[in-house]
């Protein structure tokens, strides 16, 4: 049943077409910056722009968070929106469950194949990012605090030396910490796949409580609430590139994602599992 999923899953054009957009805009960004020279120079500006121009090995943290707070959750929403609400809206989920496949089963190849477009996503982004960065930005090694080596590969946001091991492995937390957070979003637009018929329905009513979160992040009448909605850790990935790394936030956002998704996919199969199918 899984790899029936993951055959249609590949098989869909739309799959593509998010991964080529997803994959293509922070390329294009980052070919719009090298040739129109309109970013500040390193050692000027923000400081993961800084980084980025003096060392293109660091473009995936850029990519990343270019495609995070909007299209990617965009696309995850759409695609696990769409698990069981497109079956139903298409006819094809009662004729699913009339074959000897089990409602447990086929949620859990759903889900699987869920997870899957989101790590491979992820994954095939940085892959992109890391190309187009050396490619544009070159990966000369740069000078570094007084005290420290006399260049690195990199520099951390806090100043410090990065080794080329160093930076993949504070990439591939990053990673790591982002597609948890996505499985979050994935879990909800899950949920509310198993109750609506419309995965246009399901996608826009997760991605209208992604951006109820976000609105309540910035008032401060929510700061009660606020460390337990489930956008507040998305931009703790950016602890990953500091000297120390830190940890308290990247902690507690891997905590409150691991909630959101044990509690939306626990209701997802309650509810999946009881309810009455018609379609």
């Amino acid at each position: 049943m899984i790899r029936v999923e993951l055959v249609k899953l590949v098989r869909r054009p739309r799959t593509w077409v998010s991964v080529i957009l997803l994959c293509g805009l922070p390329a294009a960004v980052a070919v719009f910056v090298a040739v129109t020279h309109l970013a500040p120079a390193p050692g000027q500006g923000p400081p993961l722009l800084s980084a980025v121009l003096s060392s293109g090995s660091l473009y995936p943290a850029a990519a990343l968070a270019i495609v995070l707070p909007v299209f990617l959750p965009v696309a995850v929403a759409v695609v696990a929106g769409d698990s069981i609400a497109g079956e139903a809206g298409s006819g094809m989920l009662r004729y699913l469950l009339a074959r000897p496949v089990g409602r447990t089963r086929l949620l859990a190849a759903k889900l699987v194949t869920v997870i899957v477009y989101t790590l491979a996503t992820v994954v095939l982004i940085a892959v992109t990012a890391y190309v187009t960065g050396i490619g544009l930005f070159g990966s000369h090694p740069v000078a570094v605090t007084p005290g420290g080596p006399a260049a690195a590969a990199a520099t951390s946001l806090s100043g410090t030396a990065m080794t080329p091991l160093g930076i993949a492995l504070r990439t591939a937390g990053a990673m790591s910490f982002i597609a948890v957070s996505m499985l979050g979003v994935a879990g909800l637009a899950l949920f509310l796949s198993t109750i609506t018929d419309s995965a246009l329905g399901a996608a826009l009513g997760a991605l209208a409580a992604l951006v109820t979160s976000e609105v309540l992040v910035t008032l401060n009448a929510a700061a009660a609430v606020s460390p337990y909605l489930p956008t507040r850790y998305w931009l703790a990935w950016i602890d990953f590139f500091r000297g120390p790394i830190v940890w308290r936030n990247i902690e507690r956002g891997y905590a409150v994602q691991g909630v959101y998704v044990l509690v939306f996919l626990a209701a997802s199969w309650a509810h999946f599992a009881t309810k009455d199918i018609t379609s």
